[in-house]
């Protein structure tokens, strides 16, 4: 098991936006996480991730507590993950961005560059990322002459492109289309095989069914179903959670 989270309680003051929540990624699988507006996924992503401390329980990742690890080194061990904001460096071209990524930053680095300022980027990951999220055609265009849905690949790109051995991505359909979506589930179930696992946070069912191997569903900050897509599909607390009853979404198909 890749990730194994434990209980693990996140709160803001007296607001609780995720109670005792346990859930575990397996290598090399595509596991969705899914939920209405406001039931606590990118929370429980930022405590993943290391941007918010939680109030109880236990992280483990590849067999190691990371519970009181700063985001930095969560990423230099293989933990990346994408914004539900694109923020790309619009003066900088599509690889360039990825270049900045790949780059981990350290004092012995950043003493070698200053000594040694003449140095030729490794490629490799910024390479490799393009090509699994198919931007090959645009690497020197800027992000700023990209349709949205082209800019959100490169965001996801861009996590890519420090090679993790685990991606969270928040939110990395909101904004597409139906025919952007597709594209990008296409990319994503394609990534286990490049040797990345995938934690996929969206309130887009459609596409977490169809790339996910298995879902767990937040609502309210609690995990109130989790299997595999078909299970989730038909799950009477999943339709309630979403369209308030059965009743209610026989009427909207």
């Amino acid at each position: 098991m890749l990730l194994d989270v434990v209980k693990l309680r996140i709160t803001y003051g007296g607001v609780v936006a995720c109670d005792n929540i346990d859930l575990q990624v397996n290598e090399g699988s595509v596991v969705g996480l899914i939920g209405p507006n406001g039931a606590g996924k990118t929370s429980f992503i930022d405590a993943l991730s290391g941007y918010h401390t939680p109030a109880s329980g236990q992280i483990v990742f590849d067999g190691d507590d990371i519970t009181g690890l700063p985001a930095h080194k969560r990423a230099r061990r293989g933990l990346a993950r994408t914004f539900q904001s694109v923020e790309l460096f619009d003066d900088l071209s599509v690889e360039e961005n990825l270049l900045v990524a790949s780059e981990h930053v350290g004092i012995g680095k950043a003493i070698h560059d200053l000594f040694l300022p003449i140095k030729r980027s490794d490629r490799t990951n910024t390479d490799w990322a393009l090509g699994v999220c198919g931007l090959e055609d645009v690497a020197k265009t800027s992000p700023a002459e990209l349709p949205h849905g082209q800019r959100k690949l490169v965001g996801v790109a861009r996590a890519l492109a420090q090679r993790p051995r685990l991606v969270l991505l928040d939110e990395p359909a909101a904004g597409l289309d139906t025919d952007e979506s597709a594209v990008l589930g296409g990319h994503l179930r394609d990534l286990p095989g490049s040797g990345v696992t995938v934690l996929l946070v969206d309130h887009d069912m459609g596409l977490v069914l169809s790339v996910c191997d298995e879902v767990y569903v937040l609502d309210f900050g609690k995990v109130i179903a989790h299997g595999t897509p078909d299970e989730i599909r038909d799950s009477e607390s999943v339709i309630t959670a979403y369209l308030g009853s059965r009743h209610q979404a026989e009427q909207a198909r």
